[in-house]
């Protein structure tokens, strides 16, 4: 089966440290879809405005060193992960998982649709529309898109399910403090504010001197984090 790339995604992680682990859980986080000239027709995104929510198939494409990942080598099936939910210290089953660290590098996540630009148009200004912009996807700059499909209530929620050990472990968004001085001219400075209670470090990390780097919307944001508060050191 050959799987084509039908559009690029937009956002403010140039990398992959810092994006949010899941997608929605930073529901403000703005990204857009920009496909390739092949599929940059209006009419295969007709209906699509009818839907608050679509799904969207990806790949992990910054997992480019397997040697260096839990995966191992291309040739090697690594049946366990350890989960960031789980301290990054506890085994599971790969497929009981969502790890980026599969036999097949492939993501799916549910976001907003916020709008359809039909004349959207590059930094040349040259017409790239239709462009999907979304909100609270958890996808890295210029991730392949390989699909979009509409998110439909009845078919695809199912509230009150079990959810294995996401259920039981609790997890509680870090206090975000900016000093005075730091932060107040960026422009995404709540969308910042929301990404770093996060916690963007793995989580088996907790050293309250350790000072951690993170590129977001072309700025680079140095913090610090003790117990359950994160303290952004500057932003350039």
């Amino acid at each position: 089966m050959e799987i084509k790339t039908i559009a690029f995604f937009r956002s403010p992680f140039p990398g992959k440290f810092g994006i949010p682990r899941q997608a929605g859980l930073a529901p403000d986080l703005r990204g857009r879809i920009v496909f390739e000239p092949e599929f940059r027709n209006p009419d295969a995104l007709r209906g699509l405005d009818g839907f608050e929510y679509i799904w969207l198939i990806w790949e992990f494409s910054a997992n480019t060193n397997p040697e260096t990942t839990e995966l191992g080598a291309p040739d090697r099936f690594q049946p366990t992960v350890r989960p960031p939910r789980l301290g990054g210290n506890t085994r599971v089953g790969v497929f009981a998982s969502r790890s980026p660290f599969r036999p097949n590098p492939l993501g799916l996540s549910s976001v907003r649709l916020e709008s359809i630009d039909y004349e959207a148009k590059d930094s040349d200004g040259k017409p790239i529309g239709p462009v999907v912009n979304v909100l609270g996807a958890d996808l890295m700059d210029g991730t392949p898109i390989y699909d979009i499909k509409p998110y439909v209530e009845y078919a695809d929620s199912h509230p009150g399910v079990r959810s294995g050990f996401v259920s039981t472990t609790e997890w509680e968004p870090l206090q975000v403090e900016f000093p005075v001085g730091i932060g107040e001219a960026f422009p995404d400075i709540d969308i910042l504010r929301e990404v770093l209670s996060l916690d963007p470090r793995p989580r088996y990390h907790d050293d309250p001197s350790r000072e951690y780097g993170m590129s977001f919307g072309g700025r680079e944001v140095r913090f610090k984090v003790s117990g359950d508060v994160l303290t952004v050191l500057s932003i350039k």
